[in-house]
């Protein structure tokens, strides 16, 4: 049955599917049974907001403080939550991966883990996921991160701002961070979970996908039509333009991207940064995969470690 595909036919009935799965799959524009206007139903001590980045499209966005101010917190507004950016507690942005949305119960025990670590976390939506409008591409997406970087950093005082990317995440962190790096912007930190090399070698080793090793015609074609798309999300050669601290964290029994793909995107940052001490790779031990490494006790002590050094 492949063979009787021809070349313009792969595109047209395989690709398409693919690229959903890949970047749009399940991007879900419905919460389902999650009323993202009140995450105190899944989350404590957090509100949630909206910005817009560009006419015409608008991201959702939820704000979990530290835990230590739990009890100040409630029953407080968003210019509340505003103010308090800038108590000297690190903060974070949070990119999350290509499925679900703000709400998804993974991503909520995610940021639980960090606000009871001692960090802020603002949660976000990109274009076309949960109930923020728009479509998704790759250049909307940095879009929407770089938009909720400066809004948190024209809030947070001298309080540092660190991007944190999980997954299709970590292409979205440093397509910000590098336009960012070149606006002479550099992020105050970067934080890549289950990151790969680019999305090209990221596709073949989506689960669903494997299959498409067998069939070298189909591998072309998959990564023809996503440089059509110029959907490239190239960790490898955005690092190459970066000073930020970078950190970057991955479950050595990751079946999504292996964890030789992020040992290689270590590298390759680690040969392009003038200062070796700002670049580091933690590998954690069996058991917590590709999504739930926030599981493990080394997560927040692990971060912390690694910026309380950058920013001494």
């Amino acid at each position: 049955m492949y063979n009787s595909f021809t070349s313009k036919s792969l595109k047209e009935h395989i690709c398409p599917p693919l690229m959903e799965m890949l970047v749009y799959f399940n991007c879900c524009k419905s919460p389902f049974l999650v009323d993202l206007k009140k995450p105190e139903v899944k989350v404590p001590h957090t509100v949630n907001f909206y910005i817009k980045p560009e006419p015409g499209v608008v991201l959702g966005v939820w704000h979990m403080v530290p835990s230590c101010r739990a009890e100040e917190a409630k029953g407080k507004d968003r210019c509340w939550y505003e103010a308090a950016l800038q108590d000297g507690n690190p903060i974070i942005v949070y990119l999350h991966g290509t499925t679900g949305h703000r709400g998804t119960c993974r991503r909520c025990e995610r940021i639980k883990v960090l606000s009871d670590g001692g960090f802020h976390v603002l949660s976000v939506d990109y274009r076309g996921y949960g109930d923020s409008t728009g479509t998704p591409t790759e250049q909307g997406l940095a879009a929407d991160a770089i938009c909720v970087y400066e809004w948190t950093k024209a809030r947070s005082g001298r309080t540092p701002v660190c991007l944190w990317g999980h997954s299709l995440g970590t292409g979205v962190a440093t397509d910000a961070a590098r336009i960012l790096e070149e606006r002479g912007c550099p992020v105050d930190a970067i934080m890549l979970e289950g990151a790969f090399s680019n999305i090209w070698v990221a596709s073949i080793n989506y689960p669903l996908l494997r299959i498409c090793r067998k069939f070298p015609r189909c591998v072309r074609t998959l990564i023809d039509s996503l440089k059509e798309d110029r959907m490239v999300f190239a960790n490898d050669e955005n690092v190459k333009f970066l000073s930020s601290p970078l950190l970057i964290v991955h479950g050595e029994d990751d079946r999504t991207v292996p964890v030789e793909d992020a040992k290689k995107l270590y590298e390759i940052a680690y040969a392009a940064y003038r200062h070796k001490e700002r670049v580091k790779m933690v590998i954690f031990p069996p058991g917590f995969q590709h999504n739930y490494l926030y599981e493990s006790p080394m997560f927040v002590p692990v971060l912390r470690d690694f910026l309380s050094k950058q920013w001494a």
